[in-house]
């Protein structure tokens, strides 16, 4: 009797004990589940800037059926190119010249039966890469009045456009990333405000990639510079 009132003591003891202990784990896991209770929300930065570098590329082309005569009518239209840029207020060592492109058509084993009205045509380029934007833009305005002196520009091939370049990321990325981070705090605050819910730590964030693209394809020389910021906050009631 001794033996059986023993035993079971000892199971009403462990039937308590495991009670207890589901009891107090069922409360842990509320609280650990309490403390996951969290919003995710994006912060945006979004900036103008003008470019600071530009890349000029100007190319002209003539046409001769004398070859001599050919490379020196492009020579002397890249030597009137340089002076009506220096003329202009842009530096010698901001322009680059390459070397004319020479293309016989006779001797092509495609094309027209027909004998083109000139043998040779040559095509030189120019290049001009200035961090004085405003300056050279106002430049490109003018350059029609070489076209009075015989020189043929092109301007509707994709290599004869004009590039333009923003390089001071690294001066704008911390004043940005604070800004977005600033609106998706704001963000994360008006959703624990209409939730009844207070706002927590920062559990997580990611700063996204920044992307630096034309305002418009109008205004190419406008940069517009944005960056997304991803941040998990903790909500307690």
């Amino acid at each position: 009797m001794s033996s059986t009132k023993n035993t079971l003591i000892l199971g009403i003891s462990l039937i308590i004990s495991f009670a207890i202990i589901a009891v107090i784990g069922s409360n842990a896991v509320l609280e650990h589940k309490s403390m996951e209770r969290t919003v995710t929300v994006k912060g945006l930065s979004e900036r103008e800037y003008l470019a600071d570098t530009v890349i000029w590329p100007i190319q002209f082309t003539t046409a001769s059926n004398d070859l001599t005569a050919i490379y020196q009518t492009i020579e002397e239209s890249n030597q009137k190119v340089i002076e009506f840029l220096q003329s202009k207020g842009i530096n010698r060592d901001e322009i680059s010249s390459s070397a004319p492109s020479i293309t016989d058509k006779s001797a092509r084993s495609y094309g027209s039966s027909q004998p083109a009205e000139f043998r040779y045509t040559a095509t030189k380029a120019i290049t001009v890469y200035s961090e004085n934007v405003e300056q050279v833009r106002g430049v490109m305005s003018l350059l029609g009045e070489l076209g009075k002196e015989g020189i043929v520009f092109t301007t509707d091939s994709y290599q004869a456009q004009p590039d333009y370049l923003f390089t001071r990321l690294n001066e704008v990325k911390p004043e940005m990333i604070e800004e977005a981070t600033k609106k998706a705090r704001e963000v994360a605050e008006k959703f624990a405000l209409d939730s009844n819910s207070e706002l927590g730590k920062i559990k997580q964030a990611r700063q996204g990639q920044f992307s630096i693209s034309a305002r418009d394809r109008h205004n190419p020389h406008l940069k517009k510079v944005r960056v997304v910021s991803t941040i998990e906050y903790y909500l307690s009631d």
